[in-house]
Parts: C-alpha cells; sequence; structure tokens
C-alpha cells in the first residue's frame, strides 16, 4: 500500500489516538494489516524473546462480543476518578481538551464493534504480582511491538486508539478468543480502520521543563 508523504519526525508528532475519524464503512484490507505487523515485529524485545502474539479480530459476530466487554469497562471508568472527562476541570486552559478526549472516547465506546478490525496484542508471561524488573521487561517487550503498529498504520492512511478497558474482564476476552489466560496477557485493544482524511496535527502537550529532569529530579 502506499505510504503517506511524511517525515519521520511528521510520523511521530501526528500518530494520534483516533475515533471519531475512523471510517468504519471502509473495507480494510488484511494484507495492510500484515504489512503493520510485519514491522510490529521488528520491534526489540527482552533477551529477544519474540514472545508477542496479535489476535486479529475481523469476524463481526467475535468484535460485537469484544467490544461489549469494552463497553462494559467503559461503564466503570466513567465513575472513576481519573475519567478523562473529570481531571483538570478546574484548569480553564485544560478542561475543554479533555471534554472533548471525553466526548470522542464516548463515540469510540458507542462504536467499537464496527471498526473492521480490532487488534488485541499479546505477550507470553504475566506480570501479575511480580516485581517491578520483571514487569518492566514484559511490557516492554509489547509495547514497543504495538506502538511500531500504530505507526505503520498511519504510515499507510489508518487510524488506531490504544484502549485497555476490556482488561477489566480479561478473563472472558481470552475465553472468548481463545487465548490461553494462564500463560498469556492481553495488553490492549486497538481499533484498525481508515482514516475520514490523513491531515493530523501535532497535539498540545505541556511544556518539556515541566516533565523532562536533567541529572535529578
Amino acid at each position: 500500500m502506499a505510504l503517506l508523504d511524511l517525515t519521520p519526525d511528521e510520523l511521530l508528532a501526528t500518530t494520534r489516538a483516533v475515533r471519531k475519524r475512523l471510517d468504519f464503512d471502509r473495507p480494510l484490507a488484511r494484507e495492510v494489516l500484515e504489512e503493520c505487523l510485519a514491522l510490529a515485529t521488528q520491534a526489540p524485545s527482552g533477551s529477544n524473546q519474540q514472545g508477542w502474539h496479535f489476535v486479529v479480530v475481523t469476524d463481526p459476530a467475535i468484535r460485537l462480543a469484544l467490544a461489549d466487554l469494552y463497553r462494559q469497562g467503559w461503564e466503570f471508568y466513567k465513575s472513576a476518578p481519573f475519567f478523562a472527562g473529570a481531571l483538570f476541570a478546574d484548569d480553564p486552559e485544560r478542561a475543554p481538551t479533555q471534554q472533548r478526549v471525553a466526548a470522542s472516547a464516548q463515540y469510540l465506546a458507542d462504536n467499537m464493534h464496527r471498526a473492521p478490525a480490532l487488534l488485541v496484542p499479546c505477550i507470553e508471561g504475566r506480570t501479575d504480582g511480580q516485581p517491578a524488573l520483571f514487569q518492566a521487561s514484559v511490557w516492554g517487550s509489547i509495547l514497543p511491538a504495538a506502538w511500531s503498529f500504530m505507526l505503520a498504520a498511519r504510515a499507510r492512511g489508518l487510524g488506531t486508539s490504544w484502549t485497555t478497558l476490556h482488561l477489566i474482564y480479561e478473563e472472558q476476552a481470552a475465553e472468548l478468543l481463545g487465548i490461553p489466560f494462564e500463560t498469556t496477557m492481553q495488553t490492549a485493544l486497538i481499533p484498525v480502520a481508515h482514516t475520514r482524511g490523513t491531515d493530523f496535527k501535532p497535539a498540545p502537550r505541556v511544556p518539556l521543563d515541566r516533565v523532562v529532569h536533567w541529572d535529578s529530579w
């Protein structure tokens, strides 16, 4: 598939969490997904174990069942203190952005099943109750691959969004998808679709001097 005319910096700065601009009605070719997955497996992993797995869900009935689990998680999330729409409510600069994020996330929750593909990145090994060293190694062996997939998708005019709320019901999702829950951990649920238009801009971010620490905190 032809790539968008983006420099590496533009690709990194404009790979957004896409929700309202996902084109749920446009077919998505398996070959394009395979191109992105091939690039995902070029990512580094701890000790070069390559213990990643990617469950690609295109069957409408399974997409609907998985999306229903996500929506159950969404209902829980909406009442949580860390809900996007509740954060920075007293900050006049950030509150409007948070409200837009919340509305966009609600739209995705309502329409998750319509995405032509849902991707569940998985990793061998579970981090439940494990020390930080082990957890960092396991998560560090799947997150770069998943992000590489999302970058590759953006380069091909596809949109993605990293979501995790279905993990509240990870065991049910594992049963639905045939994932061996005891040995393999799901890490996200990523809707994938063509985007309506390909012009995305860098997002507003807090200044570097608030988050970068030189030599000490």
